[in-house]
């Protein structure tokens, strides 16, 4: 009886595999640009044609793509397919918010819980720098800073949670709500202690994952979330009454009622 043959992977699938592994957890983000081929190809130990198949086997199934002028780039492909149809549904259904405040609880509670367990010094590295320039962004102005700075920490929990379908989740679900960040922020600069609570509460989250105490990280990431959906809702509200009262000023408001 012959025996079955050793299938042996081809070296293009295996250097495939390790860039498709870094894209997945997370070392390779959406936007970042591939090392050049030369760096690659010595990294690897394989021939510049090998490296070339290996990309365009990522780049077929659309997780890298070439740019005009140069460089082979990791796209939001992961992310995409839950980010894209939802971003309208949100635009037409502002309601959805609060649905999207509850799921984003329960995706970052997890998320920290595991942090505390599974941490790296690396990851708690990256935390400790992204909670630094956090804490910072609350002494400036630009709300756009102050937002990704908000959005980079939770998302160096979610990858320090060492789930990668919940670190791409994660990321998704925080650039679906940027817009609402970054309005919740400039709205909560009004309201007296705001600014102290938030770096509170970041700090209790991100001390609670270097102690190494799951359950209280994901108590921190909870409570913080439902001071986000209460101060979100109190937005909403401030906004609409603000909308309302500019338009009973218009002229043609006046005009119409008179």
């Amino acid at each position: 009886m012959p025996l079955n043959k050793v299938q042996v992977p081809r070296i293009s699938d295996a250097v495939a595999a390790s860039l498709e592994r870094r894209i997945l957890e997370g070392s390779l983000k959406p936007g970042d640009r591939l090392p050049p081929e030369r760096e690659l190809a010595t990294e690897f130990g394989v021939s510049r044609p090998s490296l070339r198949e290996a990309i365009q086997k990522l780049a077929s199934k659309g997780m890298v793509q070439s740019r005009q002028g140069g460089g082979t780039y990791v796209t939001n492909a992961l992310e995409a397919t839950f980010f894209d149809p939802w971003q309208d549904m949100m635009d037409n259904h502002p309601n959805l918010r609060e649905d999207m405040l509850e799921f984003r609880r329960m995706i970052e509670g997890q998320a920290a819980e595991w942090a505390a367990e599974r941490a790296t010094e690396a990851d708690l590295t990256r935390l400790g720098q992204r909670f630094t320039v956090l804490n910072a962004s609350f002494s400036q102005e630009s709300m756009d800073q102050r937002s990704e700075a908000d959005i980079a920490f939770h998302q160096a929990v979610g990858e320090a949670s060492h789930n990668a379908l919940l670190g791409h989740l994660s990321a998704a679900l925080l650039r679906l709500m940027h817009d609402n960040i970054r309005l919740n922020l400039g709205e909560l600069k009004t309201v007296p202690a705001a600014g102290n609570l938030l770096k509170s509460q970041h700090a209790a989250i991100y001390e609670a994952i270097v102690a190494r105490k799951p359950q209280a990280a994901r108590a921190a990431a909870e409570t913080h979330i439902d001071f986000v959906r209460e101060t979100l809702a109190q937005t909403l509200r401030s906004v609409a009454r603000r909308e309302t009262a500019a338009r009973r000023l218009s002229p043609d408001f006046s005009e119409s009622t008179s």
